[in-house]
């Protein structure tokens, strides 16, 4: 026997070693790659650990990989997660020592620092990867075949980072020509490594304490904080030590976004919220989730496969919604293999773990591998000029960017918190800009410029030349200014109204806009098209379109055309003569919609023929065409649910953005809906939709700013409107103040200050009545316990589940609470 035990020993021996050896033939030099991420002692980065640790198995990513786990002493004296990377212990820098300022952001660079000097495993190295937590590895990630080479590393796309393009890049690098907007996923060969870390750490000190320029205009920064200047450290590092990258706009999909034709993303990042059906995940909701421990739970289960093949007839989006189930079906498995790990007993049965452990689950996600449109890059010409993204050979998809315009009221704020939150769920490509039009007194005490990245323009609400009242003019005022005075590099520009939600992207390929072929939505109502109105006002009555809305117009055809647009308008406004409705179709015939006429007229007299299209935009309370996904809702006009209804008007007044926890009545649920008449269903089933996309977007602005949890805080504080900022662990702005009146745009630097104090939460003697016959009931219980329980009792230990949400920054770029700057501006802001 025990000759049997010795021969097995020497076998299995023999077969570990055939294993070491088979892994080290595949990592010789000059092929050696080594994976790292940068994370805290949290619970929230443990649970992306375990997603980013199990798809970097099951990806077959080549290499090993090291977590860069910055913790402070009292932090890692509790923290229970040492065992779920490879892991490389690097002192905190969240309190700088030398500032003490808070910027947990900092600790990559310095993680990446510190790994460089004192790990073996970077004296043993060709190559590193550099990724976020938050991520999912969909394929193996292998620098030189995505075309990295030593002196020009591979990156993704952040094209948010308007820093470079402007006087930030100036200040901090001699060579801004240089500068490239990338960041999330990096590539690069150890030796640019080397040179660039602690430049790319001194850079972030930089930037981080340059806080004359947070301002959103120059930082891209939506909540104008410095809380991507980590993003910039890098890009003026790189910038100073010669580093150009090979930007691929293709490698890397945020969840929720649609990808291109062709393209194979290898890498999620699940920075942004994203949702599929009724169903929706933020990791922002999971700030403090201690799922990890928790044996046998997982994150709400997403739609099935079948289900979402039934939800959407586009391929494109379906596409889409198949990429947002796979990332967190892959989180999820992670977290059930981690509990088993962990000494969990096994789950019981259910039709999600089942699906989890299918041959099918397994099939949907095996590793994927780079195709040839993936491994498009951006040509460096195209990004100083314009951004031409390849879907396909020979196919060309330019540029697009979104605006639309607002006022300085809290009216115009909610609707924007609502359509830029709708903005980054939807997909639509390019960046988005708020034309905000505002008078000099209106400018000192308003407090909504970090709502969204935003242009500034001189108010026309009250006419300069004639005093005519007529805030409407603002709209083709401000599109003008912004085409006088901003850097505009796109192609071809979506003009929106702010009182829209955004349900899907817009894009000229898929409309079919040409530059001399504008497309637009149909205004019916402008009868004025038809008669003496267009007569008196164009040259060209036979092209007067009767249009508004949503319009798609190539960028010439707007800088041409905008002028007209404006003095269209005063023609129209001043035309008090052909006020009455019978003419313009304007029911209060008081030239409200001169604007309206103002653009169709305006595009008449260019002979800009619009390409007229029913199926974009929707009204909500408007009985849908069966079987057309509309991409725009539009509720300018009051919409109904049975009892239940929702009327933008009556909110003009309504302060829904610094009261905390305002929102709008919530709608009925779809599940008591009348099933008789299908089109009226469909209407309530959008109506609701509706509602409940604003809602959301109210409750994440509210989290953003930190409102007290109103289960904890009295009714009088919660109506106060007052900013209740609490510190955080992680994506904390201690320097947010309460008041922003001095705040503008041009210098948006604050002075630290300390987390406010919640004023009068256990102020009330109710409260203390209430609390006092608690403990009284509780004590009364646990004596009667101990009476009829005796010595034979056994001590039971419960749990107590904490999900505290707590808000976080993001952007459109949040990494590791930073993203939330994509798109808003990655919007990757």
């Amino acid at each position: 026997m025990a000759k049997l035990i010795a021969l097995g020993l020497v076998v299995v021996l023999g077969l570990v070693g055939l294993g070491i050896e088979g892994v080290e033939t595949g990592q010789k030099a000059p092929w050696r790659i080594h994976t790292l991420f940068s994370v805290e002692c949290q619970n929230y980065f443990d649970w992306q650990t375990v997603g980013l640790m199990h798809s970097f198995k099951k990806a077959q990513q080549p290499g090993p990989i090291t977590r860069l786990l910055s913790c402070t002493d009292e932090e890692k004296q509790k923290y229970r997660g040492m065992d779920l990377a490879p892991t490389l212990e690097v002192p905190s820098m969240s309190r700088h020592p030398r500032t003490g300022d808070w910027y947990p952001a900092i600790n990559k660079p310095a993680g990446v620092v510190h790994w460089l000097e004192n790990s073996k495993d970077a004296e043993n190295v060709d190559w590193v990867v550099i990724l976020d937590a938050d991520m999912i590895i969909r394929g193996p990630i292998i620098p030189w075949e995505l075309g990295a080479e030593k002196g020009r590393p591979v990156a993704a796309y952040y094209g948010y980072l308007i820093g470079c393009d402007n006087i930030l890049a100036k200040l901090h690098t001699e060579h801004p020509e240089l500068c490239d907007k990338v960041g999330g996923l990096l590539a690069m060969h150890i030796d640019d490594l080397r040179a660039l870390a602690p430049m790319w750490l001194s850079k972030t000190e930089e930037v981080r304490e340059d806080r004359a320029h947070w301002a959103t205009n120059i930082t891209g920064d939506i909540y104008a904080k410095g809380w991507i200047s980590e993003m910039y450290g890098y890009s003026f590092g790189a910038a100073e030590v010669g580093l150009r990258h090979k930007i691929n706009d293709n490698l890397m999909i945020y969840p929720g976004y649609i990808p291109r034709e062709g393209v194979e993303p290898i890498l999620f990042h699940y920075g942004l919220p994203f949702k599929v059906g009724n169903w929706s995940f933020s990791k922002l909701d999971h700030h403090e989730d201690d799922i990890v421990y928790d044996c046998g739970r997982l994150f709400p289960e997403p739609p099935y496969p079948r289900e979402v093949q039934l939800m959407e007839s586009d391929p494109n989006i379906k596409r889409s919604l198949f990429l947002s189930i796979e990332c967190i079906n892959t989180l999820n498995e992670g977290l059930l293999l981690q509990h088993k790990a962990n000494g969990c007993s096994k789950p019981s049965w259910s039709k999600y773990l089942s699906f989890l452990r299918s041959k099918t689950f397994a099939e949907l996600t095996r590793p994927r591998f780079l195709t040839p449109p993936t491994l498009q890059t951006m040509d460096e010409s195209i990004q100083t000029v314009q951004k031409l993204v390849i879907d396909e050979p020979g196919e060309k998809h330019p540029k697009i960017h979104t605006i639309f315009s607002t006022e300085c009221t809290t009216y115009f704020d909610w609707q924007t918190v609502g359509l830029v939150h709708s903005f980054h769920l939807s997909g639509q490509p390019g960046n988005i800009t708020r034309l905000l039009s505002c008078t000099d007194e209106d400018l000192k005490k308003y407090t909504g410029h970090d709502l969204v990245p935003t242009h500034y323009v001189p108010s026309m609400s009250r006419h300069p030349l004639t005093g005519d009242w007529y805030p409407a003019i603002n709209k083709p005022a401000a599109v003008l200014h912004w085409l006088n005075h901003a850097n505009i590099d796109a192609e071809f520009i979506v003009i929106l109204d702010a009182d829209m939600i955004l349900r899907g992207p817009i894009t000229p390929w898929e409309f079919k806009a040409e530059r001399g072929r504008p497309v637009s939505t149909p205004y019916d109502y402008l009868i004025g098209c038809d008669n003496e109105l267009a007569k008196l006002h164009t040259r060209h009555p036979e092209a007067c379109d009767k249009v508004g809305g949503v319009i798609i117009m190539h960028i010439d055809d707007l800088q041409k055309f905008a002028m007209l647009w404006l003095h269209k308008t005063e023609e129209v406004r001043a035309d008090k003569a052909h006020y009455a409705t019978n003419i313009t179709g304007d029911i209060y015939a008081s030239g409200w919609i001169s604007e309206m006429y103002g653009y169709s007229f305006g595009a008449a007299e260019l002979k800009l023929r619009h390409i007229i299209n029913k199926e974009i935009l929707i009204y909500p309370g408007y009985i849908p065409e069966p079987g057309v996904s509309y991409r725009v809702f539009h509720y300018g006009l009051e919409f109904k649910v049975g009892n239940w209804s929702i009327d933008k008007a009556n909110y003009r007044n309504v302060d829904m953005i610094n009261k905390c926890w305002e929102k709008f009545p919530d709608p009925p649920d779809p599940s008591t809906l009348d099933q008789a008449d299908e089109d009226i269903r469909q209407r309530d089933l959008l109506s609701i939709e509706c509602a409940k996309t604003l809602n959301e977007a109210l409750r994440l602005h509210h989290k953003r700013r930190n409102c007290p949890d109103p289960s904890t805080i009295s009714t009088s504080n919660l109506n106060s409107g007052k900013d209740v900022t609490m510190s955080r662990k992680f994506g904390s702005f201690d320097e947010i103040s309460a008041s922003r009146s001095n705040q503008m745009p041009k210098n948006n630097s604050h002075k630290s200050s300390k987390p406010a104090m919640i004023d009068g939460t256990f102020s009330s003697f109710r409260f203390w009545v209430v609390a006092l016959w608690v403990f009284a009931g509780l004590g009364f219980l646990a004596v009667m316990f101990v009476v009829f329980s005796g010595p034979k009792r056994r001590g039971t230990r419960g749990k107590i589940y904490r999900n505290k949400k707590r808000s976080s920054y993001s952007g459109y770029s949040d990494m590791n609470g930073r993203d939330r700057q994509i798109r808003s501006a990655d919007a990757s802001l």
